[in-house]
């Protein structure tokens, strides 16, 4: 069984699928200043979305640090996305997890665009 850390990294890594089966029937995901999603069926929804999305670009994580402890997870990351033009656009966000017995129940994503000159 996953620790809800590797849960926790899984998402914030794009890989899906090895997080559905431990999202609660009730999760809610809020993505702030964009939208609040409630349910397994609307986060799948979601995440299906992200992925069709994400097929048409490759991902390179500069920077992935996790913070963990009992039930909440914390996982700074900034990604560098190129598109199949080679455009690049750099993303870092902060997810935020809480797990109840092992299952994801909230998360809570901030996510902004950056310059990459400033990237330390």
């Amino acid at each position: 069984m996953a620790t809800i850390q590797e849960v926790a990294e899984a998402f914030s890594r794009h890989r899906f699928s090895e997080v559905y089966p431990f999202l609660h029937p009730e999760v809610t995901w809020t993505l702030v200043g964009a939208a609040k999603l409630v349910g397994q069926e609307q986060v799948v929804q979601a995440c299906e979305n992200a992925l069709a999305e994400l097929a048409r670009s490759t991902t390179q994580f500069l920077r992935f640090k996790t913070i963990a402890n009992a039930d909440s997870v914390a996982v700074h990351s900034v990604a560098r996305y190129v598109d199949a033009k080679w455009q690049s656009s750099f993303v870092s966000s902060c997810d935020l997890y809480e797990f109840t017995q092992g299952h994801l129940t909230s998360i809570t994503s901030y996510t902004a665009e950056v310059d990459p000159d400033t990237i330390a």
